[in-house]
């Protein structure tokens, strides 16, 4: 079986996918002037975007881990988003926790392992 890689560069891919698995690297926000709901909005955007590529939806996820980086702040506004976005249904396994992420202005990071949509 072969790996698929979706929007590689040298350090890291988007996604990979191997047999009917799809594995999101950690997605953070572009527009880091926004606060979590915004920043959260735009990553479940990325996250879209990438299992769509990979032939799959967030209907199919497995498994999240989110990270912010003030959870006692952040937890109930990133949550508000999350659930909105989630399908009825499909709340997949998932981690949240509080972390120094790769830069001060980023407030929500999420990475997904989801399911392939079979044909």
């Amino acid at each position: 079986m072969t790996v698929q890689r979706i929007q590689t560069n040298d350090r890291l891919s988007g996604a990979t996918i191997f047999s009917d698995l799809v594995f999101l690297s950690g997605q953070v926000p572009t527009d880091r002037s926004q606060n979590v709901a915004g920043q959260t909005a735009q990553v479940l955007a990325k996250v879209d975007a990438l299992l769509t590529k990979a032939s799959s939806d967030r209907s199919l996820m497995l498994s999240a881990q989110i990270w912010l980086s003030d959870i006692e702040r952040d937890f109930e506004a990133m949550n508000d988003i999350w659930s909105a976005w989630l399908p009825v249904g499909c709340a997949p396994a998932r981690a949240t926790v509080e972390a120094r992420l790769a830069s001060a202005d980023v407030l929500v990071e999420i990475m997904v392992v989801a399911v392939r949509r079979t044909a």
